[in-house]
């Protein structure tokens, strides 16, 4: 956990942190000890990772932060079970040679599915090291995954010759060459990129607003009148004529309101009025509904008139042409946006966590989009859709030209939780090389550069409103056009080779 961001952030560590759970399990195996000592030491080893790194989401829900933690060190357990069974019954040859495609399909199929959460796969470690991964815009974070698999067992398969005291100069060789390599073709990345001259880009100023109002005690309750004059005095403080964007942070617009009716809203004026006054679009966040006739999804309400009312956590575009855009949020945050399954197991809605607005399963789009301006093309991302390589991707992939990020991390208090939610937005500027502005409701705010730089940021529990002078980048990169590839090709073999274990297991070998 010491190499996780802002738990430690000695990113080094990383290079060994599986070593004693890799002798465990040799050291159980040798001794033909049950499977069951593997998952039992598996356990304490990720329980400790989950704690260490993730013991802030204890501060928003209690009961949702214990069941993250058992359900996350649980599902790693698994996946390193399957490691150990693969082992068993191929050999240690086959065995390790399995682990890279183990890891990196588990972490791919834990990112695409209902109880999805990338937040702790192995290559965010290095979003606070982003010259040593330039090479994102390859392979994304499953790369960075896979170099530290490869580094782990190298040094791992080193000691253990050592200990038995058998050659180890090749493997010495090796290792050397796996930690050193990647940071090498790294600069070498930066270097290129660096030199390469996009014709198209385009000059694009954003002022981002960081109002700093308390989510528990003031975001859902005070009163959108003085929000709003607050949000619009902060951002007349930093427009020049060449802003060509206005960001306020995710639900700044707390309470809901249905789409169609925001131009009745007595708050619409005030942003109409801005609009023509700073001549630039405004993208905020907003609570939003919308009613149907038939019920059209899990999210869907029945009201007593038989129709239905679905709630989202929605972006909101105000163009200068006073025309109004809505985006979903498509990436939810399980327990709090999105239950798992309540389709097939409605009485689960029951157990949603009250985070302010509605409780419940909220409302998605059903594909990824963008927002096509006068000035560009912008890629809205609301809080945790921000952890998503290949969500972010897709909206490059569809033609975005800078990545906005809006997002509320003042839940979880002064800890590393909001710390790391900013870094890992680097990760996504690196790897689909375009420039990211962050706008939080309280720190961190900031403009992170297609390499990954931090060129600024906001402080904590702190008013600010940033200046960004971006530019439109519309060049896509490898991880842009193909996505997570990587993982998705161990997902397949990792099955594969699961399944062959199995029948090795099942079936009489044949002499």
């Amino acid at each position: 956990m010491l190499c996780f961001p802002y738990s430690g952030s000695i990113t080094p560590l990383v290079f060994i942190s599986l070593i004693p759970l890799l002798s465990i399990e040799y050291c159980i195996n040798k001794s033909s000890l049950s499977s069951k000592n593997v998952f039992l030491h598996a356990f304490i080893c990720f329980l400790i990772f989950n704690l260490g790194t993730s013991y802030w989401i204890y501060n928003s829900s209690a009961s949702g932060g214990i069941f993250a933690f058992i359900f996350n060190t649980t599902i790693m357990c698994l996946a390193f079970q399957s490691f150990h069974f693969i082992k068993k019954h191929l050999g240690n040859r086959k065995g390790y040679l399995s682990l890279p495609f183990v890891w990196l399909g588990f972490e791919h199929v834990h990112s695409n599915w209902e109880f999805s959460h990338p937040w702790l796969s192995l290559g965010n470690v290095f979003s606070v090291r982003t010259n040593w991964i330039q090479w994102y815009e390859y392979t994304g974070v499953s790369g960075g995954t896979l170099w530290i698999i490869v580094v782990n067992l190298l040094l791992f398969l080193l000691l253990k010759r050592w200990m038995n005291n058998e050659e180890t100069k090749k493997i010495r060789i090796l290792s050397g060459m796996a930690i050193a390599l990647p940071i090498i073709v790294s600069i070498l990345v930066k270097w290129s990129f660096e030199h390469s001259i996009e014709q198209n880009k385009r000059n694009f100023e954003v002022v981002m607003v960081q109002p700093n109002i308390d989510p528990y005690n003031e975001k859902f309750t005070g009163g959108p009148h003085a929000q709003t004059e607050k949000f619009l005095l902060l951002a007349d403080s930093k427009i020049t004529p060449n802003t060509k964007l206005v960001i306020f942070p995710e639900t700044a617009l707390s309470f809901s309101f249905f789409e169609n009716e925001f131009r009745r809203l007595s708050i619409y004026p005030k942003y109409i009025n801005a609009v023509q006054r700073w001549n630039s679009d405004i993208l905020i966040g907003a609570s939003t509904m919308k009613r149907f006739n038939t019920k059209r999804s899990k999210a869907s309400r029945e009201n007593p008139d038989g129709s239905f009312t679905e709630y989202y956590n929605s972006s909101l575009l105000i163009e200068k042409n006073l025309k109004n855009k809505y985006i979903h949020k498509s990436k939810l945050v399980v327990g709090v946006e999105k239950i798992p399954y309540s389709d097939y197991f409605p009485f689960l809605e029951d157990i949603a966590i009250d985070n302010g607005g509605a409780v419940g399963s909220l409302g998605e789009e059903d594909t990824v989009k963008i927002f096509k301006t006068s000035n560009g093309t912008i890629a809205p991302i609301v809080c945790y859709e921000s952890i998503y390589p290949e969500f972010v991707a897709e909206q490059c992939r569809k033609g975005a030209e800078l990545l906005c990020v809006i997002t509320n991390d003042g839940w979880w208090g002064d800890t590393p939780g909001y710390k790391q939610h900013f870094s890992f937005a680097r990760l996504r500027a690196l790897e689909n090389r375009r420039w990211l502005v962050r706008c939080a409701n309280t720190g961190k705010s900031g403009v992170i550069s297609p390499t990954g730089e931090v060129i600024s940021e906001s402080k904590w529990w702190e008013e600010d409103v940033l200046l960004a002078k971006t530019q439109l980048l519309s060049e896509k990169t490898i991880f842009s056009t193909y996505g997570d590839f990587l993982g998705r090709s161990a997902a397949f073999v990792w099955m594969l080779i699961f399944v062959y274990s199995i029948s090795k297991k099942i079936l009489p070998s044949r002499r």
